[in-house]
């Protein structure tokens, strides 16, 4: 029987077993290894690793789980769930069932690339989603902005910061007046027509298309594709979710805990604040909760 069972072996879900490890707990962790930021060439905002790529910090961070003697990494996803406190059981998608008092999920979301040519190639390079993740770097170039929701409407007044050339692509959307003409008054170029195609040099953006046949020059494109969970286990175990801008996140209480008692839940799955900071903070937060609860 393990303490705590972690699905998702990635930033959320080694910290979380970094932190249990040195609580000297048994912990297990299932992993896919297919980080969600495995696309981009370099992670940023990172305390003492500014500009690591994320499989490197990935690749050290198990290293380093891997010292501690009550710490089992398994390469392999999780397929099936139930169970109640101090008797959760998790099936693996090789068969093995693996019991344990608590759960941490970390399982992360994935992205639903829109059917644009060139879109998934350009895709954690230079089609990004988060200015301070990937905007210093193409700090005053050319940038353009994807619609996908109102909230996209706020995004040129942060975006000012890094750049004063910047395209809101309303994608056949309709904005109120108002907001056009609040946009245009802060200098931005408004194109309403849907976006077709994006002309790239091996991930490197050089223009974008739209249906009306306009083409824009750019050098970086800000888009916020829907996203769901990489796997149903919340559906499984009948856990409340939320609502967010693109998708939606488990809904989570005091120190990460789900709807259901002895559940724990850490990085994308539960933010739409979406860096490797955030993850590590709420795979902290969940260890400690699930490590509270088992004290009770």
């Amino acid at each position: 029987m393990q303490d705590v069972i972690i699905i998702g072996g990635s930033f959320a879900g080694l910290t979380a077993a970094m932190q249990l490890a040195r609580a000297r707990r048994k912990v297990t962790v299932l992993d896919t290894g297919l980080n969600r930021n495995r696309y981009a060439e370099s992670a940023h905002n990172i305390f003492g690793h500014d500009g690591t790529p994320p499989g490197d910090l990935l690749a050290a961070a198990r290293k380093q789980v891997r010292f501690y003697p009550t710490v089992q990494l398994i390469g392999a996803g999780a397929q099936l769930v139930a169970g109640a406190p101090d008797d959760f059981r998790v099936t693996t998608a090789d068969g093995e069932t693996i019991a344990g008092r608590r759960l941490i999920l970390s399982y992360g979301i994935v992205d639903e690339m829109p059917d644009i040519p060139g879109f998934a190639q350009c895709w954690g390079k230079t089609v990004i989603h988060c200015p301070f993740c990937h905007g210093y770097e193409v700090a005053g170039k050319r940038w353009g902005l994807l619609y996908s929701s109102p909230m996209s409407l706020h995004g040129p007044t942060l975006y000012a910061n890094w750049t004063d050339d910047i395209t809101l692509i309303l994608d056949g959307h309709e904005i109120p007046e108002e907001e056009r003409d609040k946009l245009e008054k802060r200098g931005v170029k408004l194109e309403n027509a849907k976006l077709v195609g994006i002309t790239h040099d091996q991930g490197e953006v050089r223009s974008v298309t739209l249906e009306d046949g306009t083409e824009i020059g750019l050098d970086a494109l800000y888009a916020h594709p829907r996203n769901r969970p990489s796997a149903d286990l919340h559906a499984q175990l009948g856990l409340d979710m939320k609502d967010t801008p693109t998708g939606t996140m488990i809904a989570i209480g005091d120190m990460q805990a789900a709807s259901r008692p002895g559940i724990f839940a850490a990085g994308d799955l539960v933010t739409g604040m979406h860096s490797v900071t955030f993850a590590n903070n709420t795979g902290s937060l969940a260890a400690m909760g699930a490590l509270h609860s088992m004290m009770a």
